[in-house]
């Protein structure tokens, strides 16, 4: 059972629902003199997130008459914390981390971004220094003890997430012995200790390097890619599950109909986005699946653990995989069928 999971573990685009058109009402739920508070996950410094971030969210605002303002955080943590404790109406998150606020904070996925590229999602990246003598994965692994890694937040999907199964639990490694030194950063941060010569290989992913292409070019000339992750599905937007009905219908219509316009299009442009799609928290199934499949291959390298403990902690694994899987697969067949609907009505 367990080899036909693994086939399994590329990471499927789970495909939004559908833009969804017409007029937003105007009046939100929310009170004239009550903020929506919006919470930015930290992928680079909180200054240069302002400057993308304020002009969607000075459209929101107007859109749903009451005041939206930023909520940055030095780590992912501080976010999920912040919607735990009603901090944060809503918030962008990556799948890791709308995972984590999903189970441990009351959230709920209710859209997810489009890439203005065209992109059907966007893939974890393993770097080094352009001059730097390793090629490839394994190159780092020979040589991880006399290595600096920069890895990513916790809660990060591309810089922690995947990388940590597909690059190190698959091949028996736990980072933070296996290297001389082992740092935590955001995306940015990463690449420019890297670029800098100050990291030896760190986590990144393929939207930040677009951008950093745009924002340091010299930066990102100085980076070699070494490994790309499987697709990795777009970000979520997440909000608190006990919000008012009226400010979630109000919320879904302006995010799903935004991007239309050659302004709104101007506006997502520093984001990267072209728009957003409807999704739920079975968006989430694929990242669930990979994070199982990470505890599973660290319990199948634990020498520490007797044969008998060893045995029921994979059993357990592989049943909760097991349901992961028939939930992927039924979710997969319904999408088809919808699918063939549409083309059928098309014909």
């Amino acid at each position: 059972m367990i080899s036909s999971l693994l086939r399994r573990t590329a990471l499927p685009l789970i495909a939004g629902l559908g833009l969804l058109g017409g007029t937003f009402a105007v009046g939100s739920a929310q009170a004239a003199d009550e903020a929506l508070r919006f919470g930015i996950i930290s992928t680079e410094s909180s200054s240069n997130q302002a400057t993308q971030w304020q002009p969607f969210l000075d459209d929101m605002s107007d859109a749903l008459g009451v005041k939206v303002e930023p909520f940055f955080a030095t780590d992912y943590a501080a976010v999920i914390q912040a919607m735990r404790f009603d901090k944060i109406d809503l918030a962008w998150y990556g799948n890791k981390s709308a995972m984590e606020a999903v189970d441990r904070a009351g959230g709920e996925i209710f859209a997810q971004t489009v890439a203005a590229n065209g992109a059907p999602g966007y893939w974890s990246l393993m770097i080094v220094n352009k001059d730097s003598p390793y090629n490839n994965v394994q190159d780092i692994l020979a040589n991880a003890s006399k290595l600096t890694f920069g890895n990513g937040d916790p809660n990060s999907t591309s810089g922690y997430l995947v990388p940590g199964y597909y690059v190190f639990a698959k091949n028996h490694v736990d980072p933070n012995t296996a290297f001389k030194r082992t740092l935590n950063a955001n995306h940015e941060t990463n690449a420019l200790t890297v670029a800098n010569g100050q990291v030896d290989v760190a986590t990144f992913n393929t939207e930040s390097m677009e951008r950093l292409e745009v924002t340091h070019p010299d930066k990102a000339a100085q980076l070699k890619v070494i490994w790309k992750s499987p697709l990795i599905p777009s970000d979520p937007l997440v909000w608190r599950t006990n919000l008012p009905q009226q400010t979630k219908d109000e919320l879904r219509q302006f995010f799903l109909s935004y991007g239309d316009t050659d302004e709104q299009k101007a506006i997502l442009e520093p984001l990267q986005w072209s728009g957003f799609a409807a999704s739920d928290n079975d968006q989430l199934l694929p990242i669930r699946q990979l994070e199982l499949f990470k505890q599973r291959a660290q319990v199948a390298a634990d020498d520490s653990l007797d044969a008998d403990a060893k045995q029921q902690q994979l059993a357990d694994l592989d049943a909760r995989l097991d349901v992961l899987n028939q939930r992927m697969e039924a979710r997969d067949a319904a999408q088809a069928e919808r699918a063939d609907n549409t083309t059928a009505m098309a014909n």
